[in-house]
């Protein structure tokens, strides 16, 4: 998340939508940029309120991504991390225990959909509990898929300078990367990752996405 007092805007990170590249340069662009102490930085909307009531009168945006790329995304940051325990770089955060738990159990995309899904709570959390409470949801739901588009939108809004976007969470290594769609733009190449048993699962999984956000496999 990162909270501007002086504005009154809150951005609500949801996890693997590009929240870091906004995460960072909201940082970068706000002198009195900060978050909740003692909320994750992924918290939801309802997790923020609780612990500031009065930021439910600050403008509030998030972003959100097709539920089938975002898993997708999910594992290759699983991954990645696997890759980096192999060649020694061990970290100990709380984060990467968590993801070293579901690297540990789910040693491949498939198993990740079947399995994970099941046994990781966190990674079940649709992306609709992120930014909507019962009496609240975010001013702007923006999409991953239209990302540049969406956050210009805001910073006409605020006045707030900024350059185009350069994803941080990209693995720029892996053959199919484009710089194109992971900054916005429909990107459909996750599809050849998913079997038909699997694409049902995600589907059901975030019945609620899908339906609230118009998305499709």
């Amino acid at each position: 998340m990162v909270i501007s007092d002086s504005a009154r805007l809150l951005f609500v990170h949801v996890q693997k939508t590009g929240g870091s590249t906004i995460h960072n340069r909201l940082t970068e662009v706000l002198p009195d940029a900060r978050q909740v102490k003692g909320v994750d930085r992924h918290g939801t909307l309802g997790q923020i309120l609780r612990a500031e009531p009065e930021l439910s009168t600050y403008w509030t945006f998030g972003i959100v991504r097709n539920p089938w790329a975002r898993m997708l995304s999910w594992f290759r940051m699983v991954e990645r991390f696997r890759d980096s325990e192999q060649d020694g770089e061990r970290r100990l955060d709380r984060k990467n225990q968590f993801i070293r738990s579901v690297a540990e159990t789910c040693p491949d995309f498939e198993s990740f959909i079947m399995k994970g899904l099941d046994e990781f709570s966190r990674l079940q959390t649709p992306q609709w509990r992120y930014l909507a409470t019962k009496t609240r949801r975010a001013d702007m739901i923006g999409r991953q898929e239209s990302l540049e588009a969406d956050l210009r939108a805001v910073q006409a809004r605020f006045a707030i300078p900024w350059e185009p976007l350069k994803s941080v969470n990209i693995d720029r290594t892996r053959p199919d990367y484009k710089a194109g769609p992971e900054l916005g733009g429909r990107d459909t190449r996750y599809r050849s990752e998913y079997t038909d048993e699997m694409a049902r699962r995600v589907e059901a999984a975030f019945a609620r996405d899908v339906t609230a956000f118009g998305y499709e496999f």
